[in-house]
């Protein structure tokens, strides 16, 4: 039976090579252990990477190659702009022409008063009380 060679692990040597040419940086040795633990990189991660490791001279193309190729595989997270903000509450046309209509003929009117400062102040009108001001309309449309 044939021994199978075990598969070349191209992140592990260039991360041996970058704490060889920098052997103080936090960033490099934080990406070996997180390599250790988990086995793979984040796309960032493997980009920052391959910055370190072509600062160093003598470092062979073919493994710069090879992280280039890995991060070119790997899947770019793109996330869509946040769509501009819209204003929580807009005002019904139909309910402050309805509630003008009341205060001209009745501007002392109690509920439409209340209903008027809740129109104002942007809070929702219930639908009971849009349709109090439907019939207080149509009470004065009779007379």
């Amino acid at each position: 039976m044939k021994k199978k060679k075990p598969p070349i692990d191209i992140i592990n040597a260039v991360l041996e090579d970058c704490i060889m040419a920098f052997p103080v940086s936090s960033f490099i040795i934080g990406l070996y252990k997180h390599y250790l633990k988990w086995g793979s990189m984040s796309k960032k991660q493997l980009q920052g990477l391959y910055e370190k490791a072509s600062q160093i001279e003598g470092m062979p193309p073919g493994k710069l190659a090879a992280i280039e190729a890995i991060i070119k595989k790997m899947p770019t997270k793109d996330r869509s702009p946040l769509p501009k903000p819209a204003p929580l509450y807009q005002k019904d046309k139909d309910t402050g022409h309805l509630l003008d209509a009341i205060l001209a003929a009745y501007p002392n009117h109690k509920r439409a008063l209340f209903l008027k400062s809740k129109y104002e102040n942007n809070e929702l009108l219930s639908p009971t009380e849009i349709d109090d001001l439907k019939r207080i309309k149509q009470l004065l449309d009779k007379k």
